[in-house]
Order: C-alpha cells, then structure tokens, then sequence
C-alpha cells in the first residue's frame, strides 16, 4: 500500500490556447461605505460644472426656472 496520493484526473479535451479558463471574480471585503459613489457629486446630481461668466449664470437661471414664473 502506498502513502502517496493519487494523481488528479485529467481533463477530457485537450487544453488549447485560444480555451482559456475565464479567472473568479474577486472577493473584496472593503467597506462599501468609505467608497464615493456618483450620487455624493454635483455631477451625480446632474450639475453642471462651474462655467463662469454672467452668460452662463444667465443660461442657467433661463434653464431652471419654474414653469410659473414664466
């Protein structure tokens, strides 16, 4: 009787080079909490970014403005 394990079963077809096993996905134990999702920026928010200028302060209130103050 011997000690020595038993050699793993090979696989059935041949493995190729174009047949490459697609890797697990990671695991990851951070925190999800300490992560800044798009919802915590202006531009999550839908904001535009700092243009600047009485043209475009004058853009944005046209854009913005409530239906009755039309």
């Amino acid at each position: 009787m011997s000690s020595t394990p038993a050699p793993d079963p090979q696989p059935a077809t041949p493995a190729t080079g174009t047949d490459k096993p697609r890797p697990k996905p990671r695991l990851v134990f951070d925190d999800p909490l300490d992560q800044q999702s798009s919802d915590d920026t202006d531009r999550g928010w839908g904001e535009r970014p700092p243009a600047g200028g009485s043209a475009a302060d004058l853009a944005r209130f046209l854009d913005e403005k409530p239906p009755h103050h039309i």
